[in-house]
């Protein structure tokens, strides 16, 4: 049980995608939801709350209350980039936690500032996987492939969701 605990809390990016979708599951059960647009509108809700809100309030706690730890696990030497990179990460919760209840505008900012973030530090982590042999499991494990995966399935279900200029007037303004 330990190292199922340790596995789900190092790995806490995976750990909140998949409560997302087992949030996102029941409440289709309940709902009995058919329509795409419907089934994306609650994907996008627990998305917005598991996978941005959670996920970076985790973050936002762990660089900056354990900063060691974290960059340790990243392999870095501690240094006060930490608690930056856990500053924007609380900012990136709160936004994630708006939007969970709002609309195309507020959920928009809740996949488009993360996105640019992690699709960056995916970046970083490639960088340091070849130029510093970093193949730790903060930089190269599910951390590095959820930094991808989570901006892409964020843009899937915006555009699930809301389809388009057609189907929205907040995109034809």
């Amino acid at each position: 049980m330990a190292n199922l605990i340790a596995f789900l809390l190092s790995n806490f990016t995976l750990t909140f995608l998949i409560i997302a979708a087992i949030a996102t599951a029941i409440s289709q059960s309940r709902a009995r939801v058919t329509g795409r647009s419907e089934f994306a509108e609650s994907a996008l809700a627990f998305y917005a709350l598991f996978v941005i809100g959670f996920t970076f309030l985790y973050n936002f706690v762990m660089h900056v209350f354990f900063g060691d730890v974290a960059a340790s696990f990243i392999g870095w030497e501690n240094s006060p980039f930490q608690a930056e990179v856990g500053w924007a990460s609380l900012g990136f919760a709160v936004v994630g936690f708006l939007a969970y209840r709002s609309g195309f505008e507020m959920r928009l900012a809740a996949v488009l500032g993360p996105a640019c973030f992690l699709l960056g530090a995916a970046g970083g982590h490639v960088y340091q996987m070849v130029t510093a042999g970093n193949f730790a499991p903060g930089n190269a494990g599910i951390i590095f492939y959820t930094d991808i995966l989570v901006p892409v399935l964020g843009a899937l279900l915006l555009w699930m969701r809301y389809g388009g200029a057609r189907r929205h007037p907040a995109l034809n303004a």
